[in-house]
């Protein structure tokens, strides 16, 4: 909008130079209106700093958000992605997913712990270490980086003790020729299965620090000692770069610092731009929810149940298409988590129990054991000490409970249809009463439930006579006489 005063201002002084003083002042308010225009240009095709969310546990649904978004700030050219982050932790392989695409990105990201109340423990630790501006929210808190292993619950081991010298030579630990020397006893295969895990977690987080320029001291002590810092003392301890109270205070502390990115370095200038909020998209939504292991458990269980009640008793094919789709998408979520595969196999064999306890007089013995098997495959099927992966009791004896009542109920009908008298066939007719219609030389004949059969007895029969059926002997029912009087 300021470029026809400009132009015109410029055309005035070539094509009618006027005197010394009106020359130079009409310069100046052209070069002041180019000025205006510059800034209100830049101002307009500033584009606003990104701002994505994660408030759940670390996972795929989360890495899928993330990473897209760190690709849609890039196509905007947005100046600056911030990460609000508030996480308890979660799975190794979707952590290490955000923070390669966190390292390749080439527009800074700043993962910022808010709002106040929020952690970024476990695996958000380490994404903030990974961070190009690290910042936190007052009262939130970061740290206890120990990775814990997929397993039985309670049997995790302790992270080894920290053996390194004080010599920078040894990088970080003894050898095993010094460890022999000061007489360290053989570590069994779990004990060194944890200090693997352990020391492979130690290099990586430490590795992002001197990336960083962070505090690599305190991160390895979050992984070997489960240490945590508030925002006031990771700040003092140059764990982090910025305490800010929200978004905007971020902005403005951040504004003018100089980060590094694959292409080079890149000074920020963030101060008064605006936001733009990404919030997840239905599909990754979606994925959240299929994820979730109580989600999952309750979708393997509605499938297997409908594919044994389509399978039981055919009908139209409604149980059969609902429980086939509900267990692919139990499967899909299954292969997302870490499952412990012998929790999942206890978890079959009991729903297996409960199946065959409706199929066979077992007299509640398949059921008990099909409960039990159903209990011990919900604690053992995701482990409870990894933040955000464990199945509530609740969840787990309230689907027992309702398996368990659910054989219960179908044994009991099929107990009770089982002693129910029968109401068809040829059983049913013994004992049924008759009325001799006619008697001929060939025999007599009766009608029986509305049908004309012939029959024969141990002494003469009369028409209109009352009889009762004793037996059948193909198309001939055995009849003695009727006691009862007749109607």
């Amino acid at each position: 909008m300021w470029s026809v005063p400009v132009f015109s201002g410029i055309f005035r002084l070539i094509t009618r130079p006027p005197g010394f003083a009106r020359c130079k002042a009409r310069a100046a308010r052209a070069l002041a209106a180019a000025a205006l225009w510059g800034c209100a240009m830049s101002s307009a095709a500033a584009a606003p700093v990104l701002v994505l969310e994660v408030r759940d546990a670390i996972g795929p649904a989360s890495a899928d958000y993330l990473i897209r978004g760190i690709a849609k700030a890039k196509d905007a050219g947005a100046p600056l992605v911030v990460i609000r982050l508030d996480t308890p932790g979660g799975l190794d392989t979707s952590m290490r997913q955000i923070i390669q695409a966190i390292l390749a990105s080439p527009v800074p990201v700043a993962v910022y712990v808010s709002p106040e109340g929020a952690r970024a423990a476990s695996a958000g630790t380490y994404i903030l270490y990974a961070a190009h501006i690290a910042a936190m929210a007052p009262a939130t808190t970061l740290g206890a980086a120990t990775p814990v292993a997929i397993g039985m619950p309670g049997m995790e081991r302790k992270p080894p003790a920290d053996r390194r010298s004080d010599s920078p030579d040894k990088g970080g630990g003894e050898t095993a020729k010094d460890e022999k020397k000061a007489g360290t006893p053989p570590m069994d295969m779990a004990d060194a299965m944890t200090a693997k895990q352990v020391h492979d977690a130690s290099a990586f987080i430490r590795g992002l620090a001197q990336q960083r320029g962070r505090n690599a001291e305190w991160a390895e002590r979050a992984v070997r000692e489960a240490v945590s810092l508030t925002a006031t003392e990771a700040l003092r301890e140059k764990v982090i770069d910025v305490v800010a109270r929200d978004v905007p205070d971020l902005l403005a502390q951040v504004d003018g610092r100089t980060v590094r990115v694959p292409a080079g370095d890149v000074k920020l200038a963030t101060r008064g731009l605006g936001q733009e909020t990404v919030l997840p998209d239905w599909r990754q939504r979606l994925l959240s929810v299929i994820a979730n292991p109580s989600f999952a458990l309750i979708l393997m269980m509605i499938g297997i149940y409908g594919l044994m009640f389509e399978f039981s008793s055919p009908g139209f094919g409604v149980a059969g298409v609902t429980g086939a789709i509900c267990l692919l998408l139990a499967l899909f979520a299954l292969q997302m988590l870490p499952v412990n595969y012998a929790g999942l196999a206890l978890i079959l064999l009991g729903m297996a129990l409960f199946a065959a306890e409706l199929l066979t007089p077992a007299f509640g013995v398949l059921g008990v054991g099909g409960a039990v098997a159903f209990i011990a495959g919900g604690l053992l099927l995701f482990d409870r000490d990894v933040p955000g992966l464990g199945l509530p009791l609740p969840l787990i004896f309230g689907l027992t409970a309702s398996s368990a009542a659910l054989v219960l109920l179908g044994g009991g009908m099929a107990l009770r249809a089982r002693r129910r008298p029968v109401v068809s066939g040829q059983e049913e007719m013994v004992g049924a009463t008759a009325r001799v219609l006619a008697v001929g030389e060939d025999g007599a004949w009766a009608q029986v439930h509305g049908e004309r059969w012939k029959v024969q007895g141990p002494q003469a029969l009369l028409p209109g006579q009352r009889v009762r059926v004793v037996a059948v002997n193909g198309l001939t029912l055995e009849v003695r006489s009727d006691d009862l009087e007749e109607m």
